[in-house]
């Protein structure tokens, strides 16, 4: 079976769409869809400690949504237990 293939936000790399983190925008916020199945515009991080440490400090995911993300969004990324 066909498994669609997203870029990360940070690296660049391409993988599988089931091994990166989801990121969605839902009614003018922001969360981590860890089903990756919610509707809006997402933005996808690698499973990756170095990825997401990289996100959070440079907050990458302004330039992937073209908005200024809050804080508790770049929190709620770091505190992921992956």
């Amino acid at each position: 079976m066909y498994e669609p293939m997203r870029i990360c936000s940070v690296c660049r790399k391409k993988s599988p769409k089931t091994e990166l983190l989801r990121i969605v925008r839902v009614d003018g916020s922001y969360i981590v869809d860890v089903s990756g199945k919610a509707q809006g515009r997402g933005a996808y991080i690698c499973k990756d400690k170095a990825c997401i440490e990289k996100c959070c400090k440079k907050k990458l995911l302004n330039r992937s949504f073209k908005a200024q993300l809050g804080d508790d969004v770049y929190e709620a990324l770091a505190n992921l237990d992956i």
